[in-house]
């Protein structure tokens, strides 16, 4: 006879259910970007409703540099010189400059200014040569003939040259030949070597310039 005991039966009681998890905050809603649509500050100028980045005014920048304002103007400080004048408490300072201004294709002027401080004296001095800009009769990239430019005790002789030459010059002289556009020469400087003498007497030498076609109308009007 079996002497097993009953197994117990079996509890239907259901298991507990699990604890509600915590309560989490409510996420806040994200602010919109300043850039996309309906940003704070509304429709910018690099876009709709974005703003003008540094990209942009970079890009804009480059686009008008490449687009220019004008020809390039070639401008050269030729002399600084300094003024003491002595005063009471000591000497007090002054400052004038010789620039010349071109735009390599024939246009040149020279400008001279004074000023307490060299940057202002510069200025000036560049200001006053873009206001007496003159045209000088070139042939190419040379003169057409020879020429002798005299102003008070500078005298400077101009002679035309093949091309490869150069521009065989210095100082004063040179700063003018290249601000006027001219790639070979040969110059030489007879009188004073005063800078405001020599500037002007290459600048009376290039003003002398005729081409051939120019002296046969006033040939045939005569």
């Amino acid at each position: 006879m079996s002497t097993e005991s009953p197994s117990a039966p079996e509890s239907t009681t259901p298991a507990p259910a699990p604890a509600p998890a915590a309560a989490t905050p409510e996420a806040k809603p994200q602010r919109e970007s300043r850039g996309g649509p309906g940003g704070n500050r509304g429709p910018g100028r690099g876009g709709p409703g974005g703003g003008f980045r540094r990209d942009d005014r970079n890009r804009n920048n480059r686009d008008n540099k490449d687009q220019g304002d004008g020809p390039t103007m070639i401008e050269k400080v030729v002399f600084i010189n300094r003024c003491a004048k002595v005063v009471k408490g000591g000497r007090r300072f002054s400052f004038s400059a010789l620039a010349v201004v071109g735009d390599g294709k024939g246009k040149v002027g020279i400008g001279y200014g004074k000023a307490n401080e060299v940057p202002d004296a510069i200025k000036k001095g560049t200001a006053n040569a873009h206001k007496h800009m003159v045209f000088v009769k070139l042939k190419g990239d040379t003169i057409p003939h020879d020429v002798l430019g005299t102003c008070d005790g500078g005298r400077v002789m101009l002679k035309p040259a093949s091309p490869g030459t150069g521009l065989i010059a210095g100082g004063a002289v040179r700063a003018v030949l290249e601000a006027a556009g001219v790639k070979n020469v040969l110059t030489k400087s007879l009188g004073s070597s005063n800078h405001i003498a020599v500037v002007n007497a290459t600048l009376n030498g290039l003003l002398q310039l005729r081409r051939a076609e120019d002296i046969t109308k006033l040939r045939a009007t005569s």
